[in-house]
């Protein structure tokens, strides 16, 4: 299989990890490869994007957030 013929697999710049126990629980976040802060809701990803010069114009973007362990909504352990 040559590369043009594999499927194209989007690599974003964000990548938000599954929650963490504290107090309040909170998710840590990813930009290219580096942690950069912990996150408590959607609005601290969009803050960390910005810091970064990321314009994040979709959250459920796939090219731009990869989200592990749950999606957007997804801010306390089950």
């Amino acid at each position: 299989m040559t590369e043009s013929d594999s499927p194209y697999i989007a690599m974003p710049r964000i990548t938000v990890l599954g929650v963490q126990p504290g107090d309040p629980p909170f998710r840590l976040v990813e930009i290219d490869g580096e942690i950069v802060r912990e996150a408590t809701s959607m609005v601290d990803v969009l803050a960390a994007a910005l810091a970064a010069g990321i314009k994040v114009h979709d959250l459920d973007d796939p090219e731009t957030v990869r989200w592990v362990g749950g999606g957007k909504f997804t801010w306390r352990l089950h």
